[in-house]
């Protein structure tokens, strides 16, 4: 019962704490579209075979436990991928040096730089709102033609578990690319035909 009661106030103060963290990019203003790069970073990743928004997945404890039990220090924000389920911590730069290795919960990982869409939230962290905000990315690059998605949208969360869905922001990022523009002059076919 001590521990149970001794997790829940570490998750607790971890939760409302979660801003405090080194930042690894500053927040998208709610509202607001913007193409970012992400800078290279590694990762740690608990992985589920059910949707991210399942309540009983276990990404975040799995991730939790690994950090307290090798004393790393993470950055904020985390990130969420939809179906199936996965959540990435990501390692602050005075940890980075650390031998940190993966275990049958947590897959350790570098990401390479990252172009992204993103479009700042408010409000609890929801199925229906990554949706809602998923499409207003999908519709930004259907009028900016220049850009092409690559990869499939995540959730990218500020806050933790305990704090009130109102007071929470979070964000949907896109990969995404310029699109290569050929300068080239077109080569003219020739019939060979005859």
């Amino acid at each position: 019962m001590i521990t149970t009661f001794k997790t829940f106030i570490i998750l607790l103060l971890f939760s409302t704490s979660l801003n405090a963290n080194e930042l690894m990019q500053r927040k998208t203003p709610v509202g607001e579209i913007k193409v970012i790069q992400l800078p290279k970073r590694v990762a740690l990743e608990a992985h589920s075979k059910e949707s991210y928004f399942n309540a009983d997945n276990g990404l975040f404890r799995n991730l939790f436990s690994y950090i307290n039990a090798n004393d790393i220090s993470m950055t904020t924000p985390v990130e969420a991928e939809i179906n199936p389920g996965s959540m990435r911590f990501f390692v602050g730069k005075d940890d980075q040096r650390k031998a940190i290795k993966s275990t049958s919960e947590v897959v350790v990982r570098t990401i390479d730089p990252l172009v992204v869409l993103t479009i700042g939230i408010r409000g609890s962290y929801s199925e229906d709102r990554f949706h809602k905000n998923h499409k207003r990315l999908l519709s930004w690059i259907n009028k900016n033609k220049e850009y092409e998605a690559v990869s499939e949208a995540y959730a990218v969360y500020w806050n933790g578990p305990f704090v009130p869905g109102i007071f929470k922001r979070s964000e949907v990022h896109l990969p995404i690319v310029k699109k290569k523009i050929d300068k080239q002059k077109p080569k003219l076919k020739i019939d060979n035909t005859r």
